[in-house]
């Protein structure tokens, strides 16, 4: 992945070619922090998981190609070949998995945090195309008595598979014979498909406008329309059935409420006020009619003599003597 990087060709005004590289000259390493822990022998690498395994720390599974960044340290050597091993940490837990190359094996070695998904077969079983192992090859190019036998055994497994390969060819040119019919029985199949899912996605579409949500809508089922039918969500009274029963308990209210409804408080007042009635105190309870209160008449006027003084007295009775009078008939003020 370097080879894809930039280059850093750019040399600072104070470099000194007699100090070696521009690495050497900066003091840093050209791998960056995948060389950090160089100085222990450790090197980070891209690791890719060479086949399936779970992990002995949350007991997931990790499938093969999951890449990791691991810290390769050699441990050995295997005649001229060096046995690299690497620890790596599981990317859904705080384990670490230590793995280690085999190259007697041509496979990898679990060391420690994990274990490998056994899936091994005969693959002769299944009828599959098995490569000649390195000891047969070598077998055979030194031994022919080997070689010839072994040819013999291919030749009877071809011509036991024969019969089974004619009927597979046999079945393809039946099914297969006329392009153009199998083209266009192919090409109906998925127009029918095609504007299935066309439809299905305008009514997804026109459903989530009308209720104004933006979710995933799944494909409905046999189940789901049997349960839709089951429920009901009408209203047990009707939008005009509802406004008739407002307007009924409208007219049935008073015009005029009571500004006074407490109980408690009229009788209050009623004990407070002796004989005097709620109505007569200005206290209508619901249900009571309006009285109308005859116009009072305005009070008679009253003459007030001074019988203490004489007819030459003078002073306050006088005064209101005069202010009486005053305030009665004409006749009296000229009498006077």
């Amino acid at each position: 992945m370097g080879e894809r990087k930039g280059t850093n060709k750019y040399y600072p005004p104070d470099y000194n070619p007699n100090k070696g590289g521009l690495n050497k000259f900066l003091g840093t390493h050209a791998l960056r922090e995948r060389a950090r822990k160089i100085h222990l022998g450790i090197i980070i690498i891209r690791f890719e998981m060479p086949y399936n395994i779970w992990c002995e720390g949350c007991n997931n599974h990790i499938g093969m190609g999951v890449r990791y960044n691991a810290e390769k340290t050699k441990v050995g050597m295997y005649y001229s070949t060096p046995v690299y091993q690497f620890k790596m940490k599981c990317h859904l837990c705080d384990n670490y998995i230590q793995m280690k190359t085999d190259p007697g094996n041509l496979d990898y070695i679990i060391v420690s945090g994990g274990r490998r998904q056994e899936n091994r077969w005969d693959p002769l079983q299944n009828e599959q195309i098995v490569p000649e192992t390195k000891e047969t090859s070598r077998r055979m190019a030194d031994d022919a008595m080997f070689k010839l036998e072994h040819q013999t055994t291919d030749q009877t497994a071809a011509q036991a598979a024969a019969p089974r390969l004619k009927q597979l060819l046999n079945r393809a040119d039946d099914i297969w014979k006329d392009n153009y019919a199998a083209n266009s029985a192919l090409r109906a199949e998925f127009r029918a498909k095609r504007n299935d899912l066309k439809r299905r996605a305008e009514e997804d579409a026109s459903l989530l406008a009308r209720t104004s949500l933006q979710i995933a809508l799944v494909p409905e089922t046999e189940e789901d329309r049997r349960m839709a039918k089951l429920m009901k969500l009408t209203p047990r009274v009707s939008g005009a059935e509802r406004l008739v029963q407002v307007v009924k308990e409208i007219e049935k209210k008073p015009i005029l409420e009571s500004t006074v409804t407490d109980s408690r408080l009229v009788k209050h007042l009623e004990d407070k006020a002796g004989t005097q009635t709620p109505l007569k105190l200005g206290i209508r309870r619901p249900g009571d009619k309006f009285a109308i209160k005859p116009k009072e008449e305005p009070p008679d006027v009253v003459e007030v003599e001074d019988n203490e003084g004489g007819e030459g007295s003078s002073g306050l009775a006088g005064l209101s003597r005069l202010g009486l009078v005053a305030y009665g008939s004409s006749s009296d003020s000229n009498s006077d």
